[in-house]
């Protein structure tokens, strides 16, 4: 991940560290990228949200070509993606499309485009081979200081790969607005919520979240409003007793189990309800007796 740069255009903020969604945008790439084998960020050290590797261009500031270099001394790893730290809507799945592209094609590397279909090489997966030969080729002939990125993308034969979305990087104040506005629309916020909890948390668990929901939805209708998030909550706490006992697969099917139990709780208590409500509902049915009678006492006596 390449973390430089001036930010000329926010003024000289700190960009990696500008915050989208309460996190950090070089914590919402790392989170992308977290199925790396090893991830090394170019920049000057900082608190991230999961151990990475640091590396630094010599000399510092000298653009993204020396950068590129300086990372790539740090992996042998035969497929590398190179990500800038300013992309708020990656995500895994993209990061899995690139490197499936990259696979299949053949190519040298596979880039995404943006909605324009202009490459966006720093949101890419490369072969490693093919970067160490044409940056060391660069530096032989004129050096990588201060020189463009696509100096070296020219030279190598790419695919591309559409995602308009996920191309969307911040350079601007104006950027760094709309992307903290799109992620509280409806149709997104409580994925980036619960996104943004679970980095918060260092919770690296993927659950039905449907199933939860309706769990909820079912506790505070068939029971009362409160016992949504409190049932929601012993959920979790279920599935991690389970979990460190070994009764469980593992995190995903613990709470998946301890969420069918307690669903199914909230159904027979639904049910208990509603047979007392035929059941006072019904021609001739007796009168609730008044507080403190005796069994079978009618209300009128005495």
């Amino acid at each position: 991940m390449l973390a430089g740069g001036g930010a000329a255009r926010l003024g000289g903020a700190d960009k990696p560290g500008v915050r989208v969604g309460g996190r950090a945008l070089i914590d919402r790439v790392l989170a992308a990228c977290s199925g790396a084998g090893t991830t090394v960020v170019v920049a000057a050290p900082r608190p991230t949200g999961r151990p990475v590797l640091w590396a630094r261009e010599e000399p510092a500031g000298g653009g993204p070509l020396a950068a590129l270099d300086a990372g790539l001394r740090h992996t042998a790893a035969e497929h590398v993606l190179v990500l800038s730290a300013d992309l708020p809507f990656l995500g895994g799945p993209t990061v899995r499309r690139l490197l499936t592209a990259l696979r299949e094609s053949g190519a040298d590397g596979a880039v995404l485009t943006d909605p324009d279909g202009r490459d966006q090489p720093l949101v890419a997966a490369y072969r490693r081979a093919a970067l160490r030969r044409e940056i060391d080729a660069l530096a032989a002939d004129g050096g990588l200081t201060g020189r463009p990125l696509r100096l070296l993308t020219a030279r190598l034969g790419l695919t591309r790969v559409a995602d308009p979305v996920a191309a969307f990087d911040c350079d601007t104040w104006d950027d760094i607005a709309a992307a903290r506005a799109r992620i509280r629309e409806h149709g997104n916020v409580l994925d980036e919520w619960i996104s943004a909890v679970k980095d918060e948390l260092g919770i690296d668990l993927d659950v039905d979240t449907s199933a939860l929901l309706d769990l909820a939805r079912d506790a505070a209708h068939g029971v009362a409003r409160p016992a949504a998030p409190l049932t929601t909550f012993l959920v979790g706490y279920a599935a991690a007793q389970a979990a460190a006992r070994g009764t469980a697969a593992d995190g995903p099917e613990a709470v998946a189990e301890a969420t069918r139990k307690a669903a199914a709780l909230a159904v027979r208590w639904a049910a208990e309800d509603q047979a007392e409500d035929q059941q006072g509902a019904k021609p001739g049915a007796a009168p609730d007796a008044s507080p403190g009678a005796a069994p079978g006492t009618p209300p009128d006596a005495g």
